[in-house]
């Protein structure tokens, strides 16, 4: 049992659920929430961030990227731990699993939405289904091309977020987007920490994240940018959604969510190893979840 839960990536699934519970946070604060469906969007996020570790162990490893040279972060079929076949059936599996919860979501959000609607998101479903499998898995992995920070950005950012809000309200409201996007973004940054620990071997393998095609010093830098947009994005809503400028409080209590983040910013240079850099990635994941917890709290609080 031990072998599956660390080839699931427990580290990664408070990232995951980042966006889910923000749509969630916003939607409530506008007076729509249900527990039901709050609770089938967080179970559907993380089946299909398990779909998605479990594809990229299987992937990475039957194209070669994950190998000997490897040497942090060892993955399970790399090791022998779990056999090919074995990934591949926890693959289908994970994938029936997230689709079965995503429809019992779309049953019990949209009855009474347009047909058009309900297709247009059981279509973004099956989106985000084959992403997972599709960002290692098979001839030409879209992860191995440097397209992985757009697919995570509207993952779990974009549709995580406006898509649950707008399953939970039935509305689509512009400001959502900024918010959304700020959790997209540092997303990205957890992305982009694992691509700045594996750069070497990828670049060896012919994987051209965007740290293999930048380099690792503007790798940092592009780590920072991320840093920076998250913290605009979050910053800006309240102006976008009330159009007023943020209040003393919101400015006061959203610096406890930005100053671990520029302390993280800080530590990261580029001279650090791949062991050093590889606690980052859960550090990061972790302040995303409490940026968001103290950002969504702080609109409860100040709606009430």
């Amino acid at each position: 049992m031990n072998r599956w839960v660390e080839a699931a990536r427990p580290r990664t699934l408070p990232l995951a659920i980042a966006s889910t519970i923000l749509g969630n946070i916003l939607a409530y604060v506008d007076g729509h929430f249900q527990w039901t469906i709050g609770t089938l969007a967080i179970l559907t996020t993380l089946l299909l961030q398990i779909l998605s570790n479990f594809a990229n162990d299987l992937g990475d490893t039957q194209n070669g990227i994950d190998n000997a040279d490897r040497k942090v972060a060892l993955r399970a079929v790399q090791t022998g731990a779990i056999s090919p076949t074995e990934m591949k059936n926890a693959v289908y599996l994970s994938a029936l699993l997230a689709f079965i919860s995503g429809i019992s979501l779309l049953f019990s959000s949209l009855q009474t939405a347009p047909l058009e609607i309900i297709l247009g998101f059981l279509v973004v479903g099956l989106l985000a289904i084959g992403a997972a499998i599709a960002y290692t898995v098979g001839k030409r992995p879209y992860g191995y091309m440097g397209l992985g920070d757009l697919s995570v950005f509207i993952f779990f950012g974009l549709v995580g977020t406006v898509g649950v809000y707008f399953l939970q309200t039935l509305e689509f409201k512009l400001a959502t987007i900024l918010p959304a996007a700020g959790c997209g973004f540092m997303s990205v940054a957890v992305l982009n920490l694992n691509n700045l620990r594996d750069l070497e071997n990828d670049k060896k393998q012919g994987k051209l994240s965007i740290p293999v095609r930048i380099g690792k010093t503007a790798g940092f830098l592009y780590q920072k940018f991320l840093y920076i947009l998250s913290i605009l994005s979050f910053g800006i809503y309240p102006m976008m959604n009330l159009g007023v400028p943020p209040t003393f409080l919101q400015n006061s209590s959203m610096l406890a969510a930005y100053i671990p983040i520029a302390l993280l910013a800080n530590k990261l240079q580029p001279n650090l190893t791949p062991a050093q850099i590889d606690p980052y990635l859960k550090k990061t994941a972790l302040i995303t979840l409490w940026l968001i917890l103290v950002f969504g709290f702080t609109q409860i609080f100040l709606s009430e």
